[in-house]
């Protein structure tokens, strides 16, 4: 395998890894259930080692694609959507999210 094929491939695996884990955020399950309902070290860690990390990829790879294909969105007369769906979501994961929240 490719250097760029291996590359491709672990990103592709981190960009669904950041889907499954934000979509199972929404339950409120996992590690950041602690008696005070503050988020745990352990959650804390793992957002701030794993998570961020992957939502910065995500964030990346979301914004070239997004790019790449503004000039037919623009011409369907659909930016909103791809521009949140794409760009806004997992920026929103990476940088406004508190540090172990939703992480599960």
């Amino acid at each position: 395998m490719s250097l760029t094929t291996r590359g491709l491939s672990l990103l592709a695996g981190a960009v669904l890894s950041l889907a499954a884990a934000s979509a199972s955020a929404q339950d409120g399950t996992g590690y950041e259930a602690t008696i005070g309902g503050a988020p745990s070290a352990a959650a804390m860690t793992v957002d701030l080692l794993v998570a961020r990390p992957l939502g910065l990829a995500a964030t990346v790879i979301g914004t070239v694609v997004f790019v790449a294909s503004l000039p037919f969105q623009a011409l369907a007369g659909n930016v909103a959507d791809p521009a949140r769906a794409l760009v806004a979501e997992p920026a929103k994961f990476t940088f406004v999210r508190p540090l172990g929240e939703g992480v599960n």
